[in-house]
């Protein structure tokens, strides 16, 4: 049988396990934000344009 991990190759690896949802989760977010301000300026020089030619 092999040896019992230490407590700080256990903790390592329970920072490691742990930090993949956060990196998930920051992707996500920085995703939806960046479409969300993507999707209001289109809108918004959309909007302009229309209200020009109008």
């Amino acid at each position: 049988m092999g040896e019992e991990p230490t407590w700080g190759e256990l903790l390592v690896a329970f920072l490691l396990i742990g930090a993949i949802p956060v990196v998930v989760a920051v992707a996500v977010i920085a995703s939806v934000v960046g479409l969300t301000l993507w999707g209001r300026a289109l809108l918004r020089r959309l909007t302009r344009t229309a209200s020009d030619s109008g």
